[in-house]
């Protein structure tokens, strides 16, 4: 019986050599681990996509030190030079400002996304804490860059910042300018949003990402679906996932381009001390109508009320079900608390500005 000629094996392309090569040193076939195939759907890329969005911001935000002086006497100027001498100053500062916008509504909605499908129970209490611990870093940001640009707007959120300190007592010393007389405020504020909240970021993201891997994907909300169910095992390849969540990120950095384009990022006149004329950013409004109602002291008492609130979320909700409908109270207790935010942020970017440097606490 005759047999047909060998057939030739066709050496490896380029492409698979370099892959080879790279996948021998660096293990990245291990990227490709079996997830659930839901995980491939937008509602559970939101973290993903905010962590690429957070590479942008760091990304941008390495660009921006090159021009920016954290003297208060130069800072503002320094801004100025940035926006209309920098090469693409203008246009990186804008990206830079709106993905810091745009991470702030992907992280809401992460954390939206996990409170509805009840992913916050057995056995990932910790990650949900992890995860609130990176919302008040996320805030922490947002903060402390707008103080950076040292405007009016800036300026006043400063003097908040010093009341705030004062409403502490001997707690509040490291926020306040009497804790060393060496190093004005706006440059240890500029070294907290360069140096110190980047290491906290880093940590945190590592731990998150190393229990979303130990714990695999959160399941689907189903009828039946019960706290202390593992997600390792699926139809779907991590692999495919992170090229996924990539392709959703590159559309968030065109959006923030797009913002950047059409809306450059504001820079108000160099600060005025006397007037209080501003409002805070959008993420910051519910705050203000707290102090509209008791002064200072509600820049402590409701950010603490909220955040105490979201840690304890998996130990008050102690029903094993998943599924939004089988938890009514949680979700309608939820969906008031957000409602109330919404309005209260609403109300204060309909009224005037009000001054409260002056209410005391």
């Amino acid at each position: 019986m005759e047999t047909g000629a060998p057939v030739p094996i066709r050496p490896p392309s380029r492409r698979q050599r370099l892959w080879e090569a790279l996948d021998e040193r660096l293990g990245l076939s291990a990227l490709s681990y079996p997830v659930p195939e839901h995980a491939n759907t937008l509602p559970y890329m939101l973290g993903g996509i905010t962590l690429f969005g957070f590479v942008i911001l760091i990304l941008t935000g390495i660009y921006l030190t090159q021009y920016y002086n954290s003297d208060p006497g130069q800072a503002h100027d320094s801004i100025v030079y940035l926006v209309q001498q920098a090469p693409l100053g203008d246009f990186i500062r804008g990206v830079h400002y709106w993905m810091a916008s745009l991470v702030m509504v992907t992280v809401l909605l992460h954390l939206l996304r996990i409170f509805i499908t009840g992913a916050y129970k057995r056995p990932r209490e910790a990650n949900w804490l992890i995860g609130v611990s990176l919302l008040v870093i996320t805030v922490g940001f947002i903060f402390t860059g707008t103080v950076l640009k040292w405007d009016q707007e800036a300026y006043e959120a400063m003097l908040h910042n010093m009341a705030f300190s004062q409403l502490l007592g001997g707690m509040g010393t490291w926020f306040s300018q009497s804790f060393t007389l060496s190093v004005p405020m706006l440059a240890r504020l500029y070294a907290v949003h360069i140096a110190v909240l980047p290491a906290l970021l880093l940590i945190l993201i590592a731990v998150h990402l190393m229990l979303v891997k130990y714990h695999g994907i959160s399941p689907r909300p189903t009828a039946e679906a019960r706290a202390g169910t593992w997600g390792k095992e699926g139809a779907g390849r991590f692999s495919a996932h992170l090229r996924r969540m990539g392709g959703y990120g590159l559309w968030l950095l065109v959006l923030a381009g797009l913002f950047a384009l059409i809306w450059p990022a504001p820079l108000g006149y160099a600060p005025v001390p006397g007037q209080e004329v501003t409002k805070p950013p959008w993420m910051f409004l519910w705050l203000y109508a707290f102090e509209d109602w008791v002064g200072i002291a509600g820049l402590f008492w409701a950010p603490t009320a909220f955040f105490a609130l979201l840690a304890l979320v998996p130990f008050l909700d102690r029903s094993s079900y998943l599924a939004p409908r089988r938890r009514p109270v949680a979700l309608a207790l939820g969906a008031a608390l957000l409602l109330f935010l919404i309005g209260l942020s609403l109300y204060v970017a309909l009224t005037p500005p009000v001054s409260h440097i002056q209410m005391g606490g």
